[in-house]
């Protein structure tokens, strides 16, 4: 897998990471939604995501300065196998760090160690923009938690029952840090 950091943005790479994303949603990935989803449940999220970043939207030329970053994992089709953004907490106090989001890897590429390949990327995405941390949170009963620990993720905190993915099914909010 190759990973690309703030690709041009044309209407066919939306597409695959709107069909990634879908992909990830129903084989039960917690990135957002609850499946079963259709591209169309995602888009608005997606085009809302991926406006603030440097990437930006279809048949725009990105923006430099935009907040966010797209890290994008080209599998050896050249099609989408993995992405994350480098979110801004929009706060000079926090201008060292950033949030990572919308974690996934394409279905057809689980268990090949993209994921950890892809957290690595991002990680040296964030030394050369001369970050010092990376935060992000991740839904409790996954174990997901484990696979970023793995990574040299931390918890730090955890929000109990915050996230609700069904009625009678609450989960924890868990909060990681990774120093750099």
């Amino acid at each position: 897998m190759r990973f690309v950091l703030d690709p041009p943005m044309n209407d066919d790479l939306f597409e695959e990471i709107l069909g990634c994303w879908t992909e990830v949603t129903n084989a039960g990935g917690a990135v957002g939604f609850v499946p079963p989803v259709v591209p169309d449940d995602i888009r608005p999220t997606a085009l809302k995501a991926l406006a603030r970043t440097r990437s930006g939207l279809p048949g725009s030329d990105g923006d430099p300065d935009a907040p966010d970053s797209l890290l994008v994992g080209l599998d050896e089709d050249g099609g989408v196998g993995a992405l994350l953004i480098l979110a801004d907490s929009e706060s000079g106090l926090r201008a060292h760090w950033r949030w990572v989001v919308r974690v996934m890897v394409h279905p057809k590429h689980q268990g090949r160690g993209y994921g950890m390949a892809l957290l690595r990327a991002a990680d040296e995405a964030a030394r050369a923009q001369g970050l010092e941390a990376l935060q992000l949170t991740c839904r409790g009963g996954t174990g997901v938690d484990a696979f970023y620990a793995r990574s040299g993720y931390r918890e730090v905190g955890r929000v109990p029952r915050s996230i609700r993915v069904a009625p009678g099914d609450d989960r924890d909010e868990i909060y990681m840090i990774k120093w750099l």
